[in-house]
């Protein structure tokens, strides 16, 4: 009987030998991800600024001579012709003037006269030897000084009666009158504007824009939609930008030109410019779908239950959505959320969330 206990215990044993036995590890299940198709947009989104129709052509008319203005016929508004009068001055002051330059030159030219006589016998005398040369000389020099005394009281005649003329305002151009500075009883001094002509033959929209958007300012392709009809857009055509910023909003004036504006677009208009940069599109994917590894930013590309790491070049980073460049196609499926959590091992679940899995 005690021969027969050991070989009962290791009957025992046996069995619990087999079940400590290693076992092959289990495979890993799919991970569940997330993925966001790849949608190709314009690497620049349209920017658009606001601003005012004004004439290329602006200016400020003023007398050329000072005085009280008599009477103002036109008034804001009013389109005007070449030459058209548009304001008048009180003449008396300035025929009183043409008058005293008149006494002052039939004065000079009568002393010239009187030199010049003298000048005449001096020389006579001279050359009979009767005076001295010195004598002679000083004859000549004041008739000469006489002369051209005569010659500044004609020239002063002459601007006497230009200004005279010049008391009537014209129009230097054809233009429409944008403002009003003086008005009639006001007394204006030589230069000083009384109004403003603008030429609507040319017109341009011109807007204010941010030093950040400057760089590609040129380069973009421009429109104008003024808001009487912002169902008509009017082509546009970037003509200057100021070299510094208005000290007051830190932005640049910048003017486009409107080649072909429409008859009803009207000088004060309000309008809007809208650029669209000339760029390859990239791929907008959601922020966390990028990552890095120590090898530069790459993706997850979902290829059926397998994802294939690509390197991607990163053209504009937001706040949730990144702009990318690289070897992706409209339509690849890309892991949208938790990158960091897969290798090139992994098997994954396509989670079907559209609200969260595709971006539109």
């Amino acid at each position: 009987m005690r021969a027969a206990l050991p070989a009962l215990a290791l009957l025992v044993l046996l069995p619990a030998c087999r079940d400590a036995a290693p076992q092959a590890a289990a495979p890993e299940p799919p991970k569940p991800v997330q993925v966001a198709e790849v949608r190709f947009a314009p690497a620049e989104q349209p920017r658009a600024f606001a601003g005012v129709v004004k004439a290329r052509r602006e200016a400020d008319i003023a007398f050329r001579a000072g005085g009280r203005i008599a009477v103002r016929l036109v008034d804001v508004g009013a389109t005007v012709t070449a030459g058209q009068e548009l304001a008048r001055l009180d003449p008396a002051d300035l025929a009183l003037a043409v008058r005293a330059a008149e006494a002052d030159l039939a004065a000079a030219e009568s002393e010239a006269r009187r030199a010049v006589a003298d000048a005449g016998r001096s020389r006579t005398l001279r050359a009979a030897g009767h005076v001295s040369a010195a004598y002679d000389e000083q004859r000549q020099a004041a008739a000469s000084g006489a002369e051209e005394r005569a010659a500044a009281t004609r020239a002063a005649l002459e601007l006497a009666r230009n200004r005279l003329e010049h008391c009537i305002l014209r129009a230097p151009a054809d233009g429409v009158v944008t403002a009003l500075i003086a008005e009639a009883g006001q007394v204006v001094a030589e230069g000083q504007p009384v109004l403003r002509m603008a030429d609507p033959a040319e017109r341009e929209l011109m807007v204010q824009v941010p030093e950040g958007a400057l760089p590609g300012l040129a380069a973009a392709r421009a429109e104008a939609v003024l808001w009487a009809r912002p169902g008509e857009p009017v082509a546009a055509m970037l003509r200057e930008v100021a070299p510094q910023a208005d000290p007051m909003l830190r932005t640049y004036a910048a003017r486009f030109a409107l080649p072909a504006a429409p008859a009803w677009a009207a000088l004060g208009m309000t309008g809007t410019i809208r650029l669209t940069a000339e760029s390859a599109p990239v791929a907008t994917l959601p922020v966390s779908a990028l990552h890095d590894r120590g090898q530069g930013p790459m993706v997850w590309k979902v290829e059926g239950n397998r994802v294939v790491a690509v390197p991607v070049e990163v053209a504009h980073l937001g706040e949730t959505r990144v702009a990318l460049r690289g070897p992706i196609a409209e339509g690849d499926r890309i892991v949208a959320l938790g990158p960091q959590l897969l290798d090139p091992a992994s098997t994954v679940r396509v989670v079907q969330s559209r609200a969260l899995a595709t971006l539109r």
